[in-house]
């Protein structure tokens, strides 16, 4: 037997019960399960056509293997070509499908908590967090997805000593995930009258966000307090204690919101982002116990791991975990982010397949 074939085969008979369980006028009653069979059905989608791709595929194999018996030469002729043209086809389409099955991150279809920090450099590693927020803001705008400010701790000089903002859309972290790390840049800084190339760093982490059934938080666990908010990037002054933090008692984690327009609203917000925060805790606890697991990954996504270089004399950028360069970084810096990323991701699944056959 074919265990590939028996691998989309399984794929294939879920396909098919979950467009049964759709269809059941029933579950419109639902909406939880409808949902969730919707995205299961959608991540299957893809595995689903190469399924029906494949097997036309052996088919179309076998019956020319046939004919190359037939008593006819102008058939077995044809059959021979068909043949080789197929067999040509199917190591192609075998490897596409094998990246294809291989297990899926659970949380490659949530929205992400981006947190940005400047580091070393003092204000010129602050500035240059400004300049990465402003090419995530361009990317995901490109994207189509929908980009909201947490907290924002704004620096003398320019950037943020700290910036945190949320992310929704269609599998953000699927994408964003690889951006968790330390950045360097090197550049002649504004304020350097000599004019000589320094290096500043700023860190990226890039969380899934977290819904209430990925982590239980008690409501003893908490400690909330309220303070007065200068507003949306200190556009607005609020005369009211409308900005929220939260601190979770047992980890010492603590999120804060102070964008939003109201009390209640920023409470919902940095509670979305404790849940977070306190997920992705524990999550960096099992991966750190499973470690042979992490190596198969492009990178750790710790924020001490120098994953890219931001060059600004050469117009360069580098990404390190995979010996990736590109000669266009003023491109990169607006928001054009696609080839490296679809680097990050094809490597990605090359090493976790190589892991598997391993």
């Amino acid at each position: 037997m074919n265990t590939l074939l028996d691998r989309l085969e399984t794929v294939a008979k879920r396909y098919d019960e979950l467009t049964q369980i759709l269809m059941d006028p029933d579950i419109a009653n639902d909406v939880k399960r409808m949902t969730e069979a919707s995205k299961e059905q959608s991540s299957l989608e893809k595995a689903y056509g190469m399924y029906k791709e494949y097997k036309k595929l052996l088919d179309g194999i076998e019956e020319s293997k046939l004919l190359l018996s037939d008593s006819d030469p102008d058939i077995k002729e044809m059959a021979k070509m068909e043949y080789e043209e197929l067999e040509k086809k199917r190591p192609e389409l075998e490897e596409r499908i094998q990246l294809e099955l291989i297990p899926k991150d659970p949380n490659d279809g949530k929205n992400v908590i981006i947190e940005i920090r400047g580091a070393a450099g003092g204000d010129e590693g602050n500035i240059f967090a400004g300049d990465l927020f402003r090419m995530y803001s361009k990317y995901i705008e490109s994207q189509g997805w929908k980009i909201e400010i947490e907290e924002a701790q704004t620096s003398e000089a320019g950037g943020y000593s700290l910036i945190s903002f949320s992310v929704k859309g269609d599998s953000v972290y699927s994408k964003l995930k690889y951006e968790s790390g330390s950045h360097r840049v090197q550049r002649v800084p504004k304020t350097e009258s000599q004019g000589r190339v320094q290096t500043s760093t700023a860190t990226v982490l890039v969380m899934p966000e977290a819904e209430e059934v990925d982590v239980q938080i008690d409501a003893k666990d908490l400690r909330i307090d309220t303070y007065r908010s200068s507003g949306a990037g200190g556009q607005h002054i609020n005369k009211t204690d409308s900005a929220v933090r939260i601190t979770h008692i047992p980890t010492g984690i603590v999120a804060t919101s102070q964008d939003g327009r109201s009390q209640h609203d920023n409470r919902d917000k940095a509670m979305q982002s404790l849940r977070t925060r306190v997920y992705e805790h524990f999550r960096e606890i099992e991966e750190s116990k499973a470690g042979a697991e992490r190596k198969s990954k492009v990178g750790t996504g710790d924020r001490a791991e120098k994953i890219r270089t931001y060059n600004y004399p050469q117009n360069r950028v580098t990404d390190h975990r995979i010996g990736l360069t590109i000669q266009q970084l003023d491109k990169i810096m607006d928001g054009k982010l696609d080839d490296i990323i679809e680097a990050l991701i094809n490597e990605d699944q090359k090493r976790k397949l190589e892991g598997e056959q391993n």
